[in-house]
């Protein structure tokens, strides 16, 4: 992997205690809503995550390919944004 290790991990660190926290919250029977905040709050984090693990996939893995000739990362490249799209 050619994203910054440390950063990638920070966040999903992250992830994991607000998803530990919500756990707690559903425990307690809290506020639909506030859950609901919750939730999304943590699906922005994972999201970061992955554009930045993605990001270093293009300018890394990609363009390394690019150059060599490999016209097959375009593919994948297309198959991802579907997904994401």
């Amino acid at each position: 992997m050619r994203a910054d290790k440390q950063s990638v991990t920070r966040l999903l660190k992250t992830a994991r205690g607000q998803i530990d926290g919500i756990l707690k919250m559903i425990e307690e029977d809290r506020y639909c809503v506030d859950i609901s905040n919750q939730l999304m709050a943590c699906e922005k984090v994972i999201s970061r995550a992955n554009r930045t693990v993605l990001l270093a996939h293009i300018h890394g893995c990609v363009e390394d390919a690019m150059e060599a000739g490999d016209k097959g990362k375009a593919d994948e490249i297309a198959a991802l944004l579907e997904k994401l799209l």
